[in-house]
């Protein structure tokens, strides 16, 4: 009965740093857009880099409550479950990069 819980607290830190990894992306998109990755300002740098750093945080955090469930039990599903959340975060990254860009391009007409 442990294991269903420890997989839901799993799941929801997962969820939140997919979240952080979207937020990531929706500041992302203008710099990335307008070709100046290399010349942010200090402040820029700070707003792409905690969603970015706190993302990552809880995603290894998401990661090791997940292995106290499945990692010696089910290897296979543990490294699926790694293989997936890092798939889903790319994902999320992008994600918001297009929501940006939609909205751009909405209130640029």
């Amino acid at each position: 009965m442990e294991k269903w819980i420890t997989r839901s607290v799993a799941l929801l830190c997962a969820t939140g740093s997919v979240a952080l990894f979207w937020t990531f992306g929706v500041f992302l998109a203008v710099p990335w857009g307008e070709s100046r990755m290399l010349s942010l300002n200090s402040v820029e740098w700070q707003v792409l880099g905690i969603p970015l750093l706190i993302g990552m945080a809880v995603t290894w955090g998401a990661l090791h409550i997940l292995a106290i469930a499945d990692r010696e039990a089910h290897p296979r599903l543990y490294f699926a479950s790694c293989v997936l959340l890092v798939i889903v975060s790319a994902m999320a990254v992008i994600g918001g990069m297009a929501w940006t860009a939609d909205r751009a391009a909405v209130f640029a007409s």
